[in-house]
């Protein structure tokens, strides 16, 4: 069994805690909040991002990220896409040669336009970095509901490792080589969930979503493989299976963002409503630079950037 850092204790980096522990795994949790750092410990849950999931008294909860990264088998990054290069920077003193990063989070940096392993990769040069993503929503696999994930890493090694840490008989994982079509497709999803909420928030119906889903898939296996990612990927966990579940689950925040918007608030509004970072919001303005620098009509991806960004 494994020694696992899990950076970041938000809903999904707490899920991801307890599923480890759950499989065997030591857990150490790191977060950069003393008070939910003590409510975690104190209570074994997260009363407000995760209720009703209870942590093992096994797992380790600290404010310290020297001991949550120093020496650990593999780390889970699972800060919101914003803060991963500064946390990423944070860590790097601290993470040995060759260690394992699997990031969870999802989004484009919108400076660089990188990945988010792309940014681990520049912080943390002597990391070998993965990615975890596909349909999972951190309430439904804290309940231990049958979720199923693909792992992208660059070698088979690394990512048949990371497979047999995370899988067990409610958590499917499969694994590929494909990390550029994985990220691509976890972050634009987000981007075309916002519009199919504001569409919901229209009070348009079932036609008009599945036409955003489909549309939306198209446009982003074309800006993908335009990248150098596999179609494939784009019809798997990471592209359509995550889409379809952002599009129409409530626990999406960027659904519900676009609800908001649709009945009239305006984003700053709406993601203040939602109460936590919506990842859509950020990558509309990435995804709307990189497809004119990749020379790719994206419509709706456009029309969302332009709804968020400019009235």
């Amino acid at each position: 069994m494994a020694n696992v850092g899990v950076i970041g204790a938000g809903s999904w980096g707490t899920a991801l805690s307890v599923l480890l522990a759950d499989n065997g795994h030591h857990v150490t949790i790191w977060s950069i909040d003393e008070k939910e750092v003590e409510m975690l410990d104190k209570k074994r849950e997260h009363l407000t991002k995760l209720p009703g999931v209870k942590l093992s008294d096994g797992m380790t909860i600290t404010g310290d990220l020297e001991s949550a990264v120093k020496g650990k088998d593999f780390l889970v990054l699972a800060v919101p896409s914003p803060f991963t290069r500064a946390t990423a920077k944070k860590m790097s003193a601290y993470v040995g040669k060759g260690q394992i990063i699997v990031d969870v989070a999802k989004g484009i940096e919108e400076s660089t336009l990188l990945t988010l392993s792309a940014q681990i990769e520049e912080e943390i040069p002597q990391a070998d970095v993965a990615v975890l993503s596909g349909p999972s929503h951190a309430e439904e696999v804290g309940r231990k509901l049958p979720t199923t994930c693909v792992i992208g890493a660059k070698t088979k090694k690394t990512a048949e490792y990371l497979q047999s840490a995370f899988i067990n008989k409610v958590f499917r994982v499969y694994t590929s080589p494909d990390i550029l079509g994985i990220e691509l497709g976890g972050s634009l999803k987000n981007v075309i969930a916002l519009a199919a909420g504001t569409a919901d928030g229209l009070g348009y119906g079932d036609n008009t979503k599945a036409a955003l889903i489909t549309r939306g898939i198209a446009e982003i296996a074309r800006l993908g493989t335009k990248m150098g990612a596999h179609m494939e990927t784009f019809y798997g966990l990471s592209g359509m299976g995550d889409l379809i579940v952002t599009c129409t689950s409530m626990h999406s925040r960027n659904r519900r963002a676009g609800i908001l918007i649709g009945q009239g608030k305006t984003p700053r509004e709406a993601m203040e409503e939602v109460g936590a970072v919506v990842e859509g919001y950020f990558a509309a303005e990435s995804i709307h630079q990189l497809s004119e620098r990749v020379g790719v009509e994206m419509p709706i991806s456009r029309c969302a950037y332009e709804v968020l960004y400019q009235g």
